[in-house]
């Protein structure tokens, strides 16, 4: 048995490891994309992709139990798909793919700030503090271009709406999933 739970751990530290690098690629990959699409058109191929790709492993409808439950799903999806890549999307037609990547990486800084004030989670601690604070100084780090800080307000302003935007859907899931939704149903 313990062969086999390592032999799944493995996997799964190299599923999480391949979803780090995909997701890190697509910062650059829209940067490039925007040099013929708008920021909606990628939005839209995004969605469609990832639409036809979720058809293919599981072609059938979610059964939603009431409308509760489907304002929540219609709540992550906005916030989830739409406003997350869209903000992004257009972020990066204002400032750096570097800046968009770091910065988006607070979102989980978000999330448990949320988890504390909506889900009633722990009250982030020292520790926490201490963990944003470094995650933002690095945020200032990766930001600067030689001597000079290369912030633009604008792009880098969009990329915390994003994440904040990410830290609203990472919330609802969970609310979903509490409710007895998961991510698959075959």
């Amino acid at each position: 048995m313990n062969g086999t739970r390592a032999s799944g751990r493995a996997v799964g530290h190299l599923v999480a490891l391949a979803t780090i690098v995909v997701w890190g690629v697509t910062f650059i990959s829209t940067k490039v994309l925007l040099a013929d699409f708008t920021p909606v058109e990628i939005l839209l191929l995004r969605f469609l992709l990832g639409w036809a790709a979720l058809w293919l492993v599981c072609p059938h409808a979610l059964a939603v139990r009431n409308r509760r439950d489907e304002l929540l799903f219609a709540l992550a999806g906005l916030s989830g798909v739409t406003l997350y890549f869209l903000l992004e999307n257009m972020a990066l037609t204002l400032t750096f793919a570097s800046n968009v990547g770091v910065i988006v990486a607070v979102a989980p800084f978000f999330t448990a700030l949320l988890a504390w004030r909506l889900l009633g989670d722990a009250r982030p601690g020292g520790a926490f503090m201490a963990g944003f604070v470094v995650a933002i100084t690095g945020i200032a780090c990766i930001s600067r271009s030689g001597s000079e800080f290369a912030l633009n307000p604008a792009g880098d302003g969009l990329a915390l709406l994003a994440a904040l935007s990410w830290a609203v859907y990472s919330i609802l899931v969970r609310m979903l999933a509490a409710r007895g939704y998961g991510s698959l149903r075959a």
